[in-house]
């Protein structure tokens, strides 16, 4: 059977540690936030691009923080009564409760290389549904060549190939760290 989800739990805290291997200022400066826009951190684990995404829209718009782990999401949610972040409970793969065409950005770090076939066609469903015309999606991955950590290579996806999943634009590929790239897409429509 397939639906095994034991990669995706273990593959959760992988995620956390790759933290201190992005560069956030970089990625913060290419995603260009603005006050007022409403934002999806998709896999948030303990939240810390959260936090930077809702200090830069100074209490502005909104974050809201996605994560399948039960205590990530109460943890956060303790830590961020009282601000522009809402996290919850879900899982990006599947219809979310956020409302069609309301988002300015989604966020995936180091999520997707987890996901099957269908997990992979039910985020691209629902990122189409949730984006605003216009509306960005920023995935950051692992790079599809050796490093010393990470999912084996097959489990990868290179820009190419990540293209080829998306239903968007691709708009432009970043070194974001030694090990991984952001990939910026676009809403067409």
């Amino acid at each position: 059977m397939h639906h095994d989800h034991s990669p995706r739990s273990g593959h959760h805290h992988a995620g956390k540690s790759s933290e201190r291997f992005l560069d956030k200022e970089l990625i913060l400066k290419e995603l260009a936030i603005s006050p007022g826009q409403v934002i999806l951190d998709a896999g948030c684990g303990n939240g810390y691009m959260s936090k930077e995404f809702s200090h830069r829209l100074n209490h502005t718009g909104k974050v809201y923080a996605l994560d399948p782990d039960h205590k990530s999401i109460d943890t956060l949610s303790a830590e961020t009564q009282g601000t522009n972040i809402a996290p919850f409970l879900g899982d990006i793969t599947k219809t979310t409760p956020l409302a069609a065409a309301s988002l300015d950005l989604i966020y995936v770090a180091t999520v997707l290389h987890g996901f099957d076939q269908d997990q992979m066609s039910g985020f691209a469903a629902e990122i189409k549904r949730l984006l605003k015309p216009k509306g960005i999606l920023a995935i950051i991955e692992i790079k599809k060549e050796p490093t010393p950590f990470g999912p084996p290579l097959e489990m990868r996806f290179s820009p190419q190939e990540l293209a080829q999943l998306i239903p968007l634009i691709p708009r432009k590929t970043v070194d974001v760290g030694e090990y991984f790239y952001m990939q910026i897409f676009e809403n067409n429509s």
